[in-house]
């Protein structure tokens, strides 16, 4: 069987967990990838939203070339109202096969795209540093520590530790970046909290675990109308790092995680700042948080593990059609 995917580092010879083995073969381009399904038995296509419309689109037009395509990881946010072209990629995603998700949530991309559970499957995500990076796992820090761009609330977050006196950090913003990710940050610089700190960022890995090392609670605010996991390989690698996170409700937060992280309402001030009081003030809450929260994100490996179980999940539902 041969895996025609865009997955990095996609291992030339695999074996699934119940002992089907295949070769793989590297896609990169949506030509790669058309090219590559004359010959290939699935196509595994990783976060490429605009590869996997313009393959479906082209099986429609030649049913006979179409192969099963299983999406990975498609991050698809709620349609404006007036956009046109909603129906046409709610039509063209109908053509994919199976969708994996690193969220249980699944709601929201039914309602606007039809994806619904007969075509999802659910599996956790990574951490991005594991093997690549070695961290002190330590649940020590000097200070609140909000990060990423993805659907970020960081209105939300100033609002709540304002109310604080601890220190907080954020890494400089991008704000073109966070116009692109639907992020919401209306305040300048000049106008943050008296206690926020902006910290040193170059935009690499090496930089993004310095600002965990020195946190002591990494707090993720995601807006509420995010239909999908945001913020999942962040609040790992916090986790690896055996950092308390706090989140706010929301997929891939409530519908995955139990004890691993502190989940309050998205877009309440008032609650996210008692909930970082809570676990400020509270050692053992914080500790215990953070002890969960490591040995859930280490029991979850890295790239290869992860690699393995969309391999799993992905010959699973084909043998159970």
């Amino acid at each position: 069987m041969l895996i025609v995917t865009n997955f990095e580092r996609f291992p030339a010879e695999w074996t699934s967990s119940t002992g089907q083995s295949g070769r793989g073969e590297i896609a990169r381009t949506f030509d790669d990838f058309a090219k590559g399904a004359k010959r290939a038995d699935l196509l595994i296509i990783n976060c490429d939203v605009a590869i996997a419309l313009r393959l479906c689109a082209l099986f429609v037009l030649f049913p006979w070339r179409r192969k099963p395509i299983v999406a990975v990881d498609f991050v698809l946010r709620k349609p404006k109202k007036s956009s046109d072209g909603t129906w046409l990629k709610r039509f063209l995603l109908g053509r994919i096969d199976l969708f994996i998700h690193y969220f249980n949530d699944i709601k929201g991309y039914q309602k606007y795209f039809g994806i619904g559970p007969k075509r999802s499957v659910f599996i956790p995500f990574k951490p991005n540093i594991r093997y690549r990076f070695d961290v002190t796992a330590e649940s020590g820090g000097r200070y609140i520590l909000c990060l990423g761009r993805s659907m970020r609330d960081y209105d939300t977050f100033f609002s709540a530790v304002e109310q604080l006196g601890w220190p907080a950090a954020i890494p400089p913003p991008d704000f073109g970046q966070m116009a692109t990710h639907e992020s919401r940050f209306s305040r300048t610089l000049n106008q943050l909290p008296a206690n926020v700190t902006v910290l040193e960022d170059d935009g690499s890995s090496e930089s993004m675990v310095r600002m965990l090392e020195q946190a002591r609670l990494v707090v993720l605010p995601i807006l509420k109308g995010s239909l999908c996991a945001s913020g999942v390989s962040t609040y790992l690698n916090a986790m690896l790092m055996r950092k308390c996170v706090v989140l706010t409700d929301g997929p891939g937060a409530s519908d995955v995680l139990t004890d691993q992280a502190l989940i309050c309402p998205s877009e309440d001030p008032k609650a996210l700042a008692e909930l970082i009081r809570r676990a400020w003030e509270d050692d053992d809450l914080r500790t215990r948080t953070a002890d969960a929260g490591y040995r859930y994100a280490l029991a979850l490996g890295g790239e290869p593990e992860l690699r393995q179980r969309v391999i799993d999940a992905a010959l699973n539902y084909f043998a159970k059609r």
